[in-house]
């Protein structure tokens, strides 16, 4: 089933581009919305008129940080002008990964490329380095940027404040026409900026006179960001799948992707023991294309407690720590092993400890719950026991937290996992394993 409620941060890597085969998971169109701008106000172009000023080429440059999917693909990425009012695209708002409603203006500039060549040396006026996507926009585009001034009066002011210039220009929204892959991109980075290179006449001086510059426009803590990721999975093993018991596969998917329900029947009536290790295995199903698409770093399994109604996490199992913002994800078991499949082949096993919990449970203090498995980059549940009321606590899945700050990475990773099998003949099925000893 779809996922759909995440919203996008700033923080987060932003993923951009198409992927358009993915055979079990369709899909894919990543979008990037983001506004560079001054970092200060009054902002001048080395302090010279505006009208002594001839552009030379203006460069979107992004930071780029890796790629999900085949990177020998071409992308030809396309970059607009954002439209509509100040307040359809800002910064105090955050926007929801699936819907897009923010309008575009004219194409300013595009590029064909294949994503490996991204982390290649770059080299041009004062900027040598790697891990750029770099797009050449307009000429016109950049002699408009050139223009303003910060009078604080007039049709040109644009550089006396923030509220100014976002009048003037309220940022760019990115797509892609082609490719199979998603690029991502850290907005924060000092690789991230609009790179305006020109030329000072210095006063009508013989064009060997003029003086060569650059100006960065980056993304500042006013910037407004959206990530914008429209899957579609029409025709594929996945929209067939019923979401049922009968569903010998699971389709798992990073942020907004998808979830399964997970029911264990046997659990109901189990009788009291003394209950040494109980793990929820998953299996990942084996396919050559899980080179390029990779399962995501963590997956995370919940609770569904109709008393609330919703999810909370795991009782007595997953544990949080209110101080550090942290928790046991990895020894609870959300980062999968490596194993040999009966092929050979090397997947990914994830081994769920729910030891505690189905203590809890065979001694009656706990009642037997539904669960919930997928690939958030960030989810909130309530924590606590059901004898308790619990608390509201955001968990950062496929994410890092530093000083409370997160940092995400949404959108890639996707992973095939057995599921339930009524014949019990697949050894690989999803399973509750349980090591006790009577009472």
């Amino acid at each position: 089933m779809a996922n759909d409620s995440a919203l996008s941060s700033p923080t987060f890597d932003h993923y951009l581009g198409l992927i358009s085969n993915d055979p079990f998971f369709g899909k894919t169109d990543a979008r990037i919305l983001i506004e560079l701008k001054p970092e200060t106000y009054p902002y001048t172009f080395i302090n010279a008129s505006p009208d002594s000023l001839n552009i030379d080429s203006v460069v979107l440059v992004l930071d780029y940080i890796g790629t999900h999917g085949d990177t020998s693909i071409p992308q030809t990425v396309n970059v607009y002008e954002i439209g509509g009012s100040t307040s359809d695209f800002k910064v105090d708002s955050l926007y929801r990964f699936r819907p897009n409603t923010i309008p575009k203006l004219g194409l300013l500039g595009s590029r064909t490329f294949e994503p490996r060549w991204l982390n290649d040396s770059i080299k041009a006026y004062q900027d040598t380095t790697i891990n750029q996507l770099r797009i050449r926009l307009n000429n016109s585009f950049g002699q408009r940027l050139l223009s303003y001034d910060a009078t604080g009066a007039g049709t040109n002011n644009a550089y006396s404040s923030d509220s100014a210039f976002r009048e003037k220009f309220k940022g760019f929204a990115l797509e892609s026409t082609s490719g199979n892959a998603v690029m991502g991109f850290n907005l924060g980075g000092a690789n991230t900026k609009l790179a305006i290179y020109y030329k000072d006449d210095n006063n009508n001086a013989p064009i060997d006179k003029w003086d060569t510059a650059v100006a960065y426009f980056r993304f500042t803590p006013t910037s407004a960001s959206a990530n914008f990721v429209q899957r579609d999975y029409t025709a594929t093993p996945l929209a067939a799948a019923s979401g049922g018991a009968s569903d010998n596969i699971v389709y798992i998917q990073n942020t907004p992707g998808t979830y399964a329900t997970i029911k264990i029947p046997g659990l109901i009536g189990l009788s009291n023991r003394v209950v040494h290790r109980a793990e929820l295995i998953m299996e990942q199903v084996y396919n050559v294309t899980d080179s390029i698409f990779p399962p995501p770093p963590s997956l995370y399994l919940d609770a569904y407690d109709p008393s609330i109604p919703g999810f909370r996490t795991v009782p007595y199992d997953f544990t949080y720590d209110f101080s550090t913002f942290g928790s046991n994800i990895v020894a609870f078991g959300g980062t999968p092993f490596r194993a040999l499949n009966p092929s050979g082949n090397s997947i990914n096993t994830w081994r769920f400890n729910l030891t505690r919990y189905v203590q809890h449970l065979v001694n009656g203090t706990e009642p037997a719950y539904d669960f919930r498995v997928y690939a958030p980059v960030y989810t909130s549940n309530q924590y606590g026991t059901s004898a308790s009321a619990g608390t509201k606590v955001t968990l950062y899945v496929n994410s890092a937290l530093d000083n409370t700050t997160p940092s995400g990475s949404p959108v890639k990773g996707r992973v095939r996992l057995y599921g339930g099998d009524p014949t019990r003949t697949n050894p690989q099925r999803m399973r509750l394993r349980i090591v006790y000893s009577k009472i």
